[in-house]
C-alpha cells in the first residue's frame, strides 16, 4: 500500500488552519477534482485532536468513530513551538507514540505510516522511475517542463557555471534513463532472435 493514495492528516496544515488551537471545533474535508470525498469533524484540547467520522467499511452499516489523537508541542531552537501527532496505534498491545508530522487512514483509524504499513512512492520506484523522476525534478526547478524531450533555459540572474552543473546533473539523469530503458527493452524482447527479423 503507498502512502500517497491514503487520505491524511497533516499536522502543520491544520495548524495553519487554526484547528489545533485549544478550545477550537471545526472540520476538516478532502476533495477529488473538485468533488468532495471524505470529512470528519475536529475538536482540539491543549494536548489533543479529537476526531469524529463515519465510515463504511466493506459496504456494510456505517460507523461512528471517534478518535483521540495526542498532539506534542515541541520547542524551536529561535523560539515558537512546533506540533506533531503523536502515533496512537495499539498493535499486538504495544503502543507507538511514534512523533509525525502525518497520520493516514487506513483500517478505520488514523495512524503514522508505519502502524498502517505505507510505502512511499518513491520506494516502489523502478530503477527507470526514479531516473526520469530525478531528472524531471531538476527540469522543473530550471522553470522548464518536464520531459525528456524538454528544452531548458537558463535562468535570469543564475551563473553560467551553475547552470552548467544543473545541465550535467540532467545529462546524466537522461543518461541513466536511456540505459535502463534499453535494458529493459532487451530484457522483455529477449526471445526475439536478431539475426531472423519478423
Amino acid at each position: 500500500m503507498q502512502s500517497s493514495g491514503m487520505e491524511h492528516l497533516d499536522v502543520n496544515t491544520l495548524n495553519k488552519a487554526g484547528q489545533l488551537r485549544p478550545g477550537n471545533s471545526g472540520g476538516w474535508q478532502w476533495t477529488r477534482e473538485g468533488k468532495q470525498v471524505a470529512s470528519i469533524s475536529t475538536r482540539a484540547t491543549s494536548q489533543h485532536l479529537i476526531l469524529s467520522y463515519r465510515l463504511r467499511p466493506d459496504e456494510t452499516d456505517w460507523q461512528d468513530i471517534t478518535q483521540q489523537i495526542p498532539i506534542a508541542w515541541v520547542s524551536c531552537p529561535y523560539g515558537g513551538q512546533r506540533p506533531y501527532f503523536l502515533c496512537p496505534s495499539f498493535i499486538n498491545g504495544r503502543y507507538c507514540g511514534r512523533r509525525v508530522r502525518k497520520l493516514y487512514l487506513g483500517r478505520g483509524y488514523f495512524l503514522c505510516r508505519h502502524c498502517q504499513n505505507a510505502a512511499y512512492a518513491s520506494q516502489s520506484e523502478t530503477r527507470l522511475d526514479r531516473a526520469r523522476r530525478r531528472a524531471d525534478k531538476r527540469r522543473m526547478a530550471l522553470g522548464s517542463d518536464p520531459g525528456h524531450e524538454s528544452f531548458v533555459r537558463k535562468p535570469k540572474g543564475m551563473h553560467h557555471s551553475t547552470f552548467e552543473r544543473h545541465l550535467d546533473f540532467i545529462r546524466a539523469a537522461d543518461y541513466c534513463f536511456d540505459l535502463e530503458f534499453i535494458e529493459t527493452v532487451r530484457r522483455r524482447f529477449a526471445w526475439i532472435d536478431p539475426h531472423n527479423p519478423l
